[in-house]
């Protein structure tokens, strides 16, 4: 299983409100992060800065393919736009993923 992990800021004064948006994740959202392949997804912070892991069952490429192409992620985009600062990358629509450099199994 392919791993995928992003970063973001929060924009000044929004981590609660950004809390509070995930804690009410509507459930089309949630069926399409299942369609995805996405699993195991999780999100910290500290201070104005987040950082998402998820594993993706069908692969990352699937998983930047599903999302780019939703409308319910545009949506989702456009909903989080004013408490959050999300580079994309230009080809896959998605967060760039971070390259990792270490891993303890």
């Amino acid at each position: 299983m392919e791993k995928y992990a992003w970063k973001a800021t929060i924009k000044d004064g929004s981590l609660e409100e950004y809390i509070r948006r995930h804690d009410n994740l509507p459930q089309d959202m949630k069926d399409l992060l299942r369609e995805a392949g996405i699993c195991n997804y999780t999100i910290w912070n500290v201070g104005n800065e987040l950082f998402g892991y998820y594993e993706c069952k069908n692969g990352v490429e699937f998983a930047a393919k599903t999302q780019n192409n939703s409308p319910i992620v545009a949506k989702w985009d456009a909903y989080m736009a004013d408490i959050l600062i999300m580079e994309k990358d230009p080809i896959t629509g998605a967060q760039p993923l971070l390259k990792q450099v270490f891993e303890f199994d």
